[in-house]
């Protein structure tokens, strides 16, 4: 195996925020190549993040974000365990992301757990019927429902989104990255958006 050079071990921990030694396990494990590398790393924060996804997050911060003209605005609760997390700049611009996010993409729920089981059901008949009209075969019809609704929750939960600065990477990635970064259960709790006119 070709020895891993320090810089390219740096160039990974300052594109990932990772220690050192995974950022050299990753590069070993993956014979020098850096993007697959990054996949590894993330891999094992969402591994992490799920490790710490018991412990009790009742710190945290209630972020806002009106929009320009004050026609729209967003309220986000985001819990941490610490109020000392609370107080970190990762954890704050973090907030505020997700309040810009919610503000721009309108999601309804933060994950998928929350959305309603008549919701799904509802959807999945509108499919099912969009899929007939257009002359889709009866067996094909599952693989569409389900590929639809995937998309579905992409975008009315948060967590599915794709984040709006980097399309290529969902909400729950951005998140993941930052409770392998800071090392505690945060959890974005609940939102609520206003957009001037708009019937409650």
């Amino acid at each position: 195996m070709a020895e891993i050079s320090l810089d390219l071990i740096k160039s990974l921990r300052e594109k990932t925020g990772c220690g050192m030694m995974d950022c050299k396990a990753a590069l070993n494990e993956t014979s020098g190549d850096t993007e697959k590398a990054i996949e590894i790393l993330r891999k094992k924060g969402l591994a992490s993040a799920a490790k710490r996804a018991g412990r009790e997050a009742s710190q945290g911060v209630v972020e806002s974000y009106i929009h320009t003209g004050g026609k729209l605005g967003v309220l986000v609760e985001i819990n941490c365990e610490t109020d000392f997390v609370a107080r970190n700049t990762d954890f704050t611009a973090f907030a505020k992301e997700v309040a810009m996010q919610i503000a721009a993409q309108a999601p309804l729920y933060v994950v998928k757990d929350d959305v309603p089981l008549e919701a799904i059901e509802h959807e999945k008949e509108i499919i099912s019927e969009q899929a007939k009209q257009e002359g889709k075969p009866e067996k094909a019809l599952e693989k569409i429902i389900e590929g639809r609704i995937d998309k579905y929750y992409q975008e009315v939960c948060l967590m599915e989104q794709p984040y709006i600065r980097e399309p290529k990477k969902k909400v729950r990635d951005l998140l993941a990255e930052l409770v392998a970064k800071i090392g505690e259960n945060i959890v974005v709790r609940r939102f609520t958006r206003y957009q001037l006119g708009e019937k409650s």
